[in-house]
């Protein structure tokens, strides 16, 4: 490792046991709730030190609190992402605190479940606005630093409905299938600076997000219907992946989708 934290080449730490972020910080956004969280409690138990992002700073300080076993620091950031000057306050901000940023999870969204016909221009905004552009600027304000540093992992929260359609989600669908090919175009681009662009496309979890929807018992069992495995996903199989693309391990894969699906984009 340099100085800086950067692995030298043929560097790969942890090979063949548990991911060691030691010494790494990642930067989370949506870090207060659901998958956000679950992805900050698995990079703490790795060693890295965290940066984590929401628009609540009391639900953040809540995840903060919920991280006190963590040896590395963990610091929140209230910052509501859909504004890009938010977003560059918040890198500037978490880089005056750590000095660098290794890792950056994109893992804030949301979802309006409409019928096409009935989707406004509100309901459009809000998706597409967390979902896609607050994402974009994101990378790009991050990127920069680290295409300036030759070293970073990038993991977007993609969705298995940035592959397959799926109905009542118009926005949704549109914004997870433009985080998937975005990712291809920023992995080209940062790839010959050691920067590494990667998403991670997981089927239903229960979340707070999903949980309203998912007490639908009808709607339910439609979703476990489609899944070749027979059951949601779990928070922390999620959070496995990110830690793998997160990894040095990973340093070969980037433009890539990592399904957690279960099989459903199989069929």
């Amino acid at each position: 490792m340099t100085a800086e934290g950067v692995p030298e080449p043929g560097d790969v730490r942890g090979a063949g046991l548990a991911v060691d972020l030691r010494g790494r910080v990642a930067l989370v956004t949506g870090a207060s709730r659901g998958l956000g969280r679950a992805i900050a409690e698995a990079l703490a138990a790795s060693g890295a030190s965290l940066a984590l992002a929401a628009r609540s700073a009391e639900d953040l300080a809540r995840a903060a609190e919920g991280l006190g076993q963590s040896a590395a620091p963990v610091e929140i950031f209230p910052a509501d992402i859909t504004a890009v000057a938010n977003v560059r306050q918040l890198v500037r901000a978490v880089l005056g605190r750590y000095g660098r940023i290794d890792i950056l999870v994109n893992s804030a969204g949301t979802n309006i479940p409409k019928p096409a016909l009935d989707v406004e221009e509100a309901d459009w905004d809000a998706v597409v606005d967390l979902n896609l552009k607050a994402l974009f600027f994101c990378c790009q304000a991050v990127g920069r630093h680290m295409v300036e540093r030759r070293y970073g992992r990038i993991i977007n929260i993609s969705s298995e409905m940035g592959h397959v359609g799926f109905y009542d989600r118009a926005a949704y669908c549109a914004s997870k299938g433009g985080v998937t090919l975005l990712t291809k175009v920023l992995a080209i681009e940062w790839a010959p600076y050691g920067v590494t662009v990667n998403a991670v496309s997981p089927t239903f979890v229960e979340t707070s997000l999903t949980r309203p929807m998912l007490a639908d018992p009808r709607f339910r069992e439609e979703v476990l219907r489609r899944i070749p495995a027979g059951r949601l996903a779990r928070p922390e199989e999620v959070a496995a992946a990110v830690l793998f693309l997160a990894s040095d391990q990973a340093a070969m894969v980037t433009g890539h989708s990592l399904l957690v699906d279960g099989g459903w984009v199989a069929w």
